[in-house]
């Protein structure tokens, strides 16, 4: 079986979610199932057949979460070195042909969040700068064609998700 990591706040996060649809999301759909179903003709029913498919897709993120949760791997990055890039480091980098900057932290792929600065250590940028310190350049092959960066900074920061 494949593990995956995550951070314990990432872990959290879905074992919250998964908790929140099995105890109330999934009970309230199944009782608005049954008013729905009380109504007479299920061939016509709209509430009847909006709920149904409601509880289908509730009970397929339960499965999903459920079996994240299974191959979870937690590793508290705080505990690692951040001289270098690994799970769970900060980085600031620059754009050495246009000179934007960004940051990003590599995280557990269920965790990644791009618009927030969190990229999955699968994601092709992360695979290439494992491994990278203070002061190195490189090109990136990323979907957008190829990019030159330099690594500014490595650090390791508290993540809120």
């Amino acid at each position: 079986m494949e593990k995956e990591p995550m951070t314990n706040i990432g872990y959290e996060k879905i074992t919250n979610e998964l908790e929140f649809l099995k105890k109330s999301e999934r009970p309230e759909t199944v009782i608005a199932l049954e008013e729905a179903r009380q109504l007479g003709d299920l061939k016509e029913n709209a509430e009847y057949h909006a709920a149904k498919e409601k509880l289908k897709l509730i009970d397929i993120q339960i499965a999903e979460l459920g079996a994240v949760i299974s191959k979870a791997v937690i590793i508290e990055p705080s505990s690692l070195p951040h001289d270098r890039v690994s799970f769970g480091s900060t980085v600031k980098l620059v754009n050495v042909d246009t000179d934007e900057e960004f940051e990003y932290s590599i995280v557990g792929g269920v965790e990644s969040n791009a618009d927030k600065g969190m990229i999955s250590f699968n994601s092709p940028l992360a695979k290439q700068l494992m491994g990278k310190e203070e002061g190195d350049e490189f090109s990136a092959t990323l979907p957008g064609g190829v990019k030159n960066f330099e690594v500014l900074e490595v650090f390791y920061k508290e993540l809120e998700l």
